[in-house]
């Protein structure tokens, strides 16, 4: 699917700003049928769930509606008129007017209405959107409904983060051509100093396409005729980490000399490949240096903002991150632009995230039930999870930074029934793009002993939390169990291996001078350890703290104001790990580094403990 962009033929009307609000218990039962009452309004983008005092807002689970005005441009003569939704977490249902025009499940990819045939050019209609926070176990990521005895349903649900709902993205009007460009497949490759750029081009109706390469400067790079080809840029410029360099594809669709419509989407050209124990870009061995992050700020929740955007995107710089993964749901297009402008790489995750009823027997890793059944996750779950991928693949497959599909974080990868269930859906990744890496993030029960699906992906991706959720602040004995795990994965499967999660919480301004879990001196300590067992591991491709800032969750003992293993605070203000961070990554141009192979033969340090 291709963002909205204002061009020649296309126009684009932004629809963010206030709306009206209401849930569906202060409703009626159709509330699309007429004003809304006028009482509360909600930002959009925004996650609706801090914004108000009121307890009963913020804990809702089921259906809240937005509603307003919008005019259709009066010049729209003769356009096709669409309505583009950048999510609705997790349901939405769109209604112009009186009519449902669009339904949509998956809270993190865009949806689309074309509504021509509802509204009249430079005429008002009624815009009502309903969206559904609820979590069952055929959604993605699932969860479960319960009832309290006086009646009210609580979401549970078994990812460590809070479970924000509403429009956190933008919503768009736009016009388009009769016949015009519907979509874009861009694959890129070298030959020698010149750069090939395989495209496809699909159109609403059969009409002669002409497609030109423009470089940085608008020079023209290369031209060709037709729906689909490869193009030559020679002496091209690579996209690389840290520095990106986009190309222009200008499609137009033509009769004769009259362009009925045109549309430019950016690419760079770059190559990634796995071969061995090693992750290549543009053929030179690339090492992970950044974080797994989260949508996710004061009042906001999970709405996107351009300001947090910026800032995030220094704060890694400083730190000298080359990186990270959209964990645990694919993060707005913005961000993959910024990140394609910038040279930051990317590891692009769906939103299956709780697929693991192991979590829920805590840490034995044995669930109450199995997670794959007829009763919990089955195959009507399996077919919403491939509907994420397809979705996921569909929007960001043009994009430079995205080096590889994460298809799941933490799924019970060890029980009966993972191999059916994931089999298919690798298949269906890599039938989409044969030309990434396919990988998930593997969950601390799942050992390289009894995980029943590692041979399936490309990289061996682990989250480990060694000296925290085991061996906690015992960190000479977590320091030789992590060393003695990533040694079994290397021998069994010979495959690079990513950290995409380690981390320790830590409260701002709690200190001491012993290990003690918690203070800002052990979580920095606890990255240290994992980092001079990193550095002896030939096989090791990278390493993504968890996590880039503190983050809210659901309410649990264990979690005071959210989770704390961010180096940053949620207001982004810096722990002392992401000094020490800062002093490891600094420098470094995203190869593996001649000291990491020396650590590779030094023997096991046993830091001392105070």
């Amino acid at each position: 699917m291709l963002k909205p962009r204002s061009t020649a033929t296309r126009e684009l009307v932004n629809l963010d700003g206030l709306w009206r609000f209401a849930t569906s218990a202060a409703t009626g039962e159709q509330p699309w049928t007429g004003p809304l009452p006028d009482r509360l309004e909600a930002a959009v983008p925004a996650s609706y769930n801090d914004l108000f005092t009121d307890s009963a807002i913020r804990d809702h689970v089921g259906w809240v509606w937005y509603q307003r005005l919008v005019r259709v441009p009066r010049g729209w003569v003769d356009e096709r008129i669409v309505l583009r939704l950048d999510a609705a977490t997790h349901q939405g249902k769109v209604y112009v007017n009186d009519v449902l025009v669009a339904e949509h499940s998956g809270g993190y990819t865009p949806f689309e209405a074309d509504i021509t045939e509802h509204v009249s050019v430079g005429g008002e209609f009624r815009l009502t959107v309903g969206v559904d926070n609820e979590l069952t176990n055929v959604t993605v990521p699932p969860g479960t409904i319960t009832v309290t005895e006086d009646g009210r349903r609580q979401q549970r649900y078994l990812h460590d983060f809070y479970n924000y709902g509403g429009l956190a993205r933008s919503v768009w009007l736009y016009s388009v051509p009769p016949v015009h460009v519907d979509d874009i497949v861009i694959t890129t490759g070298t030959d020698g100093a010149a750069g090939i750029v395989e495209y496809s081009v699909e159109t609403t109706q059969p009409a002669p396409v002409r497609v030109r390469v423009l470089d940085a400067s608008g020079a023209e790079a290369a031209t060709s005729e037709g729906a689909s080809g490869t193009l030559r840029i020679d002496d091209v410029v690579l996209w690389q980490p840290g520095v990106a360099h986009l190309y222009d594809l200008v499609v137009e669709i033509r009769d004769g000399d009259q362009i009925v419509d045109t549309y430019t989407e950016p690419f760079g050209v770059r190559t990634v490949e796995v071969r061995g124990t090693e992750f290549l870009i543009n053929g030179e061995p690339f090492y992970f240096t950044g974080f797994g992050k989260h949508e996710d700020s004061p009042v906001r929740g999970k709405g996107h903002d351009n300001a947090y955007l910026v800032h995030d995107f220094q704060l890694m710089e400083w730190t000298g991150a080359n990186s990270f993964r959209t964990s645990h749901y694919p993060y707005a297009e913005e961000v993959l632009e910024f990140a394609d402008r910038h040279g930051i790489v990317v590891i692009d995750e769906t939103a299956a995230v709780g697929i693991n009823l192991a979590v829920a027997g805590g840490l034995t890793g044995r669930p109450a039930q199995p997670t794959y059944s007829p009763d919990t996750i089955n195959d009507t779950t399996r077919t919403a999870h491939a509907q994420a991928i397809r979705e996921l693949i569909g929007r960001d497959k043009n994009h430079p930074s995205v080096v590889m599909w994460c298809v799941a974080n933490e799924p019970s990868t060890h029980e009966p029934g993972a191999r059916e269930y994931f089999e298919p859906l690798v298949e269906l990744t890599r039938h989409l793009d044969p030309t990434r890496p396919v990988s998930y993030a593997n969950v601390m029960f799942s050992t390289c002993q009894n995980d029943r699906i590692a041979d399936l992906f490309d990289v061996v991706c682990l989250n480990r939390y060694y000296g925290w959720y085991l061996a906690t602040g015992d960190l000479a004995t977590a320091e030789a169990q992590l060393e003695t795990e990533l040694r079994g994965w290397a021998e069994k499967y010979g495959k690079p291996i990513l950290m995409t999660e380690y981390g320790a919480d830590a409260m701002p301004g709690l200190h001491s001078v012993w290990d003690s879990p918690w203070t800002e001196e052990y979580q920095q300590a606890y990255l240290e350890m994992n980092h001079r067992v990193f550095d002896r591991i030939e096989a090791f491709v990278g390493e993504h703290v968890w996590n880039f800032a503190d983050f809210q969750t659901s309410n649990g003992i264990h979690r005071v104001g959210g989770n704390k293993k961010g180096v940053f605070t949620r207001d982004r203000q810096p722990k002392a790990a992401a000094h020490a961070l800062r002093a490891r990554w600094r420098g470094f141009d995203g190869r593996k580094r001649d000291w990491v192979t020396e650590a590779a033969s030094t023997p096991l340090m046993v830091r001392e403990t105070p």
